[in-house]
């Protein structure tokens, strides 16, 4: 790999950035409906005179936007690399006005402030906008993707055979500046659905089967929290019944498993479905379990061409590279499981997916250098 000189944000891409970020933020997206963010992307992107495709993955995701997707030309011919945001937010319990306070941007509501991820759709923005007047050797595809926030639905969704890119980086990590996630879980989802009898709990209660105490007695039993180093197991829904007065004849709860192994993952699963089977028969109640793979863990050697390219970058702008795990799911778990080695970089943002989620002024210029290391690098 040739080393290559970062090259860092001028001052106006700096205060371009910081403008675009507000106004990108005040597009509330939430999942499925990337529409607004959508529509900003392609037009500036076409202004600069990129090609920007979208794809039809709406019909499967249930988004009123589809994937973008586009490509810069570098000069070198010295292959290609990947950069990818996400353009939805978790739901928003208020609108989205951001102020700028002491160093940060916040929104000025309890509500979330949408940085995971408008941090790095503001910073691919502002990478094509250097890239379309400065190529760099390598061609850069730029990928934004929908309903990430919905178990990564939009990257599934998406054509890998699309991409042309060696390798790619997902800006996606409200962690410091220098973590590198190098692993990240393998997650599934279990529902499951008890049914009993109903009977009038006054007077004939004898005649019930209660699907709530079924499940409450399998809740019970569930190793639940963080079961190791690597592992996590929880209960984060729970609904049943019609009435005081009435025995539930039906219960329904939501489950989730995580584990940085697939073979534990997968063994965390049979273990619940096995105590919700077990709770279900004793309370004399039936149990339909749905399992499902929400997507795949991945885990990327230090040696790994993104972790090398990403260190370089971040060592080059004085931070300190550091390789960790983290137990949460991004677009990077879903193009390493198509085969596209792919680095999950933090993007300095804090507090996400909470109403006091924020972004320093530092952390937002800080990571627009590294992206533009990156690309300098890759190749």
């Amino acid at each position: 790999m040739t080393t290559r000189t970062a090259t860092r944000a001028r001052p106006e891409e700096r205060e371009r950035l910081l403008r675009d970020f507000v106004r990108l933020c005040e597009i509330e997206t939430p999942s499925r409906r990337e529409r607004g963010v959508a529509d900003a992307l392609t037009r500036e992107l076409r202004a600069l005179g990129l090609e920007v495709s979208e794809d039809e993955s709406s019909s499967e995701t249930g988004a009123d936007a589809g994937n973008l997707l586009a490509r810069v030309q570098g000069t070198g011919g010295e292959g290609t690399v990947l950069l990818c945001a996400h353009m939805d937010t978790v739901p928003l319990a208020g609108p989205v006005e951001v102020v700028r306070e002491e160093g940060f941007f916040r929104n000025r509501h309890e509500a979330i402030l949408g940085a995971d991820n408008k941090v790095a759709v503001a910073v691919l923005l502002a990478v094509a906008r250097r890239l379309a007047r400065e190529p760099a050797r390598a061609d850069v595809e730029l990928l934004f993707t929908t309903c990430e926030e919905r178990a990564l639905a939009g990257a599934k969704a998406f054509d890998r055979s699309r991409l042309r890119a060696d390798h790619g980086f997902v800006f996606d990590h409200a962690s410091r500046l220098g973590e590198l996630i190098a692993a990240a879980p393998t997650y599934y989802r279990i529902e499951a659905t008890f049914r009993g009898q109903a009977a009038h709990a006054g007077l004939a209660p004898e005649a019930g089967r209660s699907a709530i105490v079924a499940a409450a007695t399998a809740i019970a039993r569930l190793r639940l929290g963080r079961l190791d180093g690597e592992t996590t197991a929880n209960v984060g829904r729970i609904e049943g019944g019609s009435a005081a007065n009435v025995v539930p004849e039906r219960c329904r709860i939501e489950l989730e498993a995580r584990s940085l192994e697939r073979d534990r993952a997968h063994a965390t699963v049979t273990e619940i479905v096995d105590v919700l089977t077990d709770a279900a028969g004793g309370a004399e109640c039936d149990v339909e379990t749905e399992v499902e793979e929400g997507f795949r863990g991945y885990r990327l050697a230090r040696s790994a061409e993104p972790v090398q390219v990403a260190s370089a970058a971040l060592s080059e702008l004085g931070f300190e590279p550091r390789l960790r795990t983290t137990g949460a799911g991004s677009d990077a778990n879903v193009l390493n499981a198509a085969g596209l080695p792919c680095l999950n970089v933090a993007d300095g943002s804090e507090h996400n997916h909470r109403p006091d989620e924020r972004v320093s002024v530092v952390a937002l210029e800080s990571i627009l250098d590294v992206a533009l290391g990156i690309v300098a690098r890759s190749g």
